[in-house]
């Protein structure tokens, strides 16, 4: 599965996702990590104020791969006929 991340807010619900998919407890989680069940409650609820080692460590002990890709840039009309019209026919 893929997951497109905006901000680092979004990373919240796909790392808690992930871990109960995979069904493993927070304390499980914790152990793996070297840390506490509070700790891990804290990063799946703000991983934006963890470090990013932090978590590329706990993707890593959820056996997730961090994959950066390039976003495609919408491709520009050909020709006249490619312009989106409005609902009387006429280009933008």
């Amino acid at each position: 599965m893929e997951y497109r991340i905006a901000i680092a807010q979004q990373l919240a619900g796909v790392l808690r996702s992930i871990r109960k998919e995979k069904h493993i407890t927070q304390q499980q989680l914790g152990e793996r990590l070297g840390l506490s069940q509070r700790m891990v409650a804290k990063l799946e609820a703000h991983p934006e104020k963890a470090s990013f080692e932090r978590v590329l460590h706990a993707l890593s002990a959820l056996e997730i791969d961090l994959v950066l890709k390039e976003r495609k840039a919408p491709t520009p009309p050909t020709s006249r006929n490619d312009i989106p019209k409005n609902s009387e026919g006429d280009t933008w």
